[in-house]
């Protein structure tokens, strides 16, 4: 039997902004000189991510692919910017530590572009609720929050300091939450780019029967409140990929 540990300690309360909140405010230095966040990423869509600390085996097979993944990202107009409680000065010899002498499967002379914020005061850390005490009360974990253009938190992902995250989930992610805009529906389990996606329920008893007797074109419902529709990939890609 596994016994359950009784904490005397105080729990600490980290406050977090929460999905639908406005991104939290700040000025930071990063590698890429000093931003004024969310400001400067007005009309963008931004991933801002944590790590634990630099010159950490995890954190360099992540900054490695979001770095080798960046161009991925910026043909769905977001951005990336990373965080961690480190100087800005081990930052900058990490950073090159990984692309002088750093190989992670096909992936080598990997240079990170993207803005890693300095963040010693752990202020913008704090701010994000980034720091979780009961993990590591000295390091950030493994956050992760998608805000949209507008500046506002549309998706909240965390893991622990021991699990790199899935980058591949991170960008079907934007896509889901682009295409979820950009056409009024919402985005099944697992969905990617040219999956049927689901038409929300209707809104009157009238257009709920219309929709269950096929009324609406290109709609099929197996219940009146479970109703999808197909919508192209190409038709996707063309809608949310800047530039097509």
């Amino acid at each position: 039997m596994t016994a359950i540990v009784e904490s005397t300690a105080t729990p600490t309360t980290t406050s977090m902004p929460r999905i639908g909140d406005p991104a939290p405010v700040f000025t930071a230095q990063t590698t890429q000189g000093e931003i004024h966040f969310p400001g400067d990423y007005a009309g963008r869509w931004v991933i801002l991510f944590s790590h634990p600390a630099d010159f950490t085996p995890v954190c360099t097979t992540e900054f490695m692919t979001f770095a080798s993944m960046e161009d991925d990202f910026a043909a769905y107009n977001t951005a990336l910017v990373g965080l961690s409680v480190d100087g800005l000065y081990s930052h900058i010899a990490w950073l090159r530590t990984i692309k002088d002498r750093i190989e992670f499967r096909d992936m080598k002379d990997v240079e990170v572009t993207f803005p890693l914020i300095d963040d010693v005061s752990m202020e913008v850390a704090t701010k994000y609720g980034m720091i979780m005490p009961g993990e590591d009360s000295t390091k950030a974990v493994r956050a992760v929050f998608v805000i949209d253009p507008r500046g506002v938190v549309r998706t909240i992902v965390y893991y622990p300091l021991s699990l790199g995250r899935n980058f591949d989930e991170l960008l079907r992610v934007v896509k889901a939450l682009q295409t979820a805009d950009a056409f009024d529906v919402a985005t099944p389990a697992d969905w990617r780019p040219g999956d049927r996606v689901i038409v929300p329920p209707a809104g009157s008893c009238g257009t709920a029967k219309e929709r269950m007797e096929g009324a609406e074109e290109g709609v099929e419902c197996v219940d009146w409140f479970f109703c999808t529709k197909e919508l192209p990939a190409d038709v996707v890609e063309s809608t949310i990929r800047t530039g097509s």
